[in-house]
């Protein structure tokens, strides 16, 4: 595929301009990220940002898209050493959450913002706490639905930050997150020891449902199905 001498300077000015807004909305929050600010700030003209992007939203959702993807990138590189122990890795997921928020505050609530549709880079974000969650079950230490795990580890994650942003940060709670984990945690996750009955083992076996062999596609969504719904009744 040939790469224009167009299209690598239209690259050029298209991460000038999110780096630009990116410091923008670092520096003074989502107001200040203005077609006319930012044009000025990046010493180009305010249609270049109407071609490039659409409007201001089209040039936060590429900020956020930005600094998400080097966020989520990351992410994605600890899900994949697998010799990490999957509920200390799960836990780490919940620290670097909220570390992130905490120092992103704009992007963090522009990102959580109930009014706009989430991001392809906040979907992979949750695709990669869906992974490690799998990786608990599989270990057998899940004692709830995959789903509703990740649904009650991504909310309390997202709450605590947006708990702490709401006060200064001399007035916060330094031990919220930690409580706030603890709290999740016993609710999702069995003990250390083997499983071997209850709910979690089935959680355990729905997780690896997929890679049994001799079985086909329909048969395997058969079997899914059937786990689902007995994890459903379980967990009430």
């Amino acid at each position: 595929m040939t790469v224009s001498v167009e299209d690598v300077e239209r690259d050029g000015v298209r991460l000038r301009l999110i780096r630009v807004a990116s410091s923008l909305l670092a520096d003074k929050g989502t107001a200040a990220v203005t077609t006319r600010a930012v044009a000025q700030a990046a010493g180009m003209q305010a249609p270049a940002i109407y071609r490039l992007f659409g409007d201001k939203d089209g040039l936060l959702e590429a900020v956020a898209e930005h600094v998400m993807d080097g966020y989520v990138a990351e992410k994605s590189a600890h899900v994949a050493a697998t010799e990490i122990d999957p509920v200390e890795d799960l836990r780490a997921g919940w620290t670097s959450h909220v570390e992130f928020g905490l120092a992103n505050p704009a992007l963090f609530r522009f990102l959580h913002d109930p009014e706009r549709a989430p991001s392809p880079a906040t979907e992979a974000g949750l695709d990669v706490l869906r992974t490690r969650v799998r990786r608990v079950a599989a270990a057998g230490r899940l004692r709830v639905s995959e789903a509703r795990a990740v649904a009650m580890v991504h909310a309390a994650g997202t709450g605590a930050v947006t708990t702490l942003l709401a006060v200064p940060a001399a007035d916060r709670d330094p031990g919220l997150a930690d409580a706030l984990w603890d709290a999740v945690s016993r609710a999702v996750l069995t003990d250390a020891a083997p499983v071997e009955q209850g709910a979690a083992r089935t959680v355990a076996f729905r997780a690896t449902a997929a890679e049994l062999p001799g079985l086909s596609s329909a048969e395997k969504t058969l079997l899914r199905e059937w786990l689902e719904r007995s994890i459903d009744a379980a967990q009430g």
